[in-house]
Parts: C-alpha cells; structure tokens; sequence
C-alpha cells in the first residue's frame, strides 16, 4: 500500500520529530516515520478496541461505524 499525504503535513510530522530528538518525549520517537507507524497504529487499535484511548480519538474523528460489529473486542486486526 501507498500512502500519499500532503507536504504541508509531512513538514509537520518532521517538526514534532525534530522537537522529540532535541527535547525528549515520552515515546521516544525520533523520525517522521516512527510517529506516522504509530498514528495509524493506534489508529487501527481504536477500531479493534472499543473503550481503549485510541477509541476515544477515533470517535472524536468520526471513524467509528454505527453498527454493532465495530462496539464488539477484536483480538486480532481485519475482518473476523
């Protein structure tokens, strides 16, 4: 898979990760990339994991379906 983002964005992403290598950060990450695996990391979790963190952002960003397919625990990633 692909992933296309804005430049304006990626600039973003550089900075955080310029700020957490000069300054520290509680999760150590230290390139654009890392911070990006971990966004659509935890991205993906708030969908598995209903009541978890990462829900709470993906229900603040309206990814979260109204069926009750997506409010049930999923142990692992993808269609059960």
């Amino acid at each position: 898979m692909k992933i296309e983002m804005n430049d304006d964005v990626i600039r973003e992403f550089q900075y955080m990760a310029k700020l957490a290598t000069k300054h520290g950060s509680p999760a150590n990450m230290n390139t654009a990339e890392e911070i990006i695996a971990y966004v659509f990391s935890s991205v993906a979790d708030g969908s598995r994991r209903p009541g978890s963190w990462e829900r709470q952002m993906l229900e603040s960003m309206g990814l979260v379906a109204n069926c009750d397919a997506h409010q049930e625990y999923r142990v692992q990633y993808g269609e059960p």
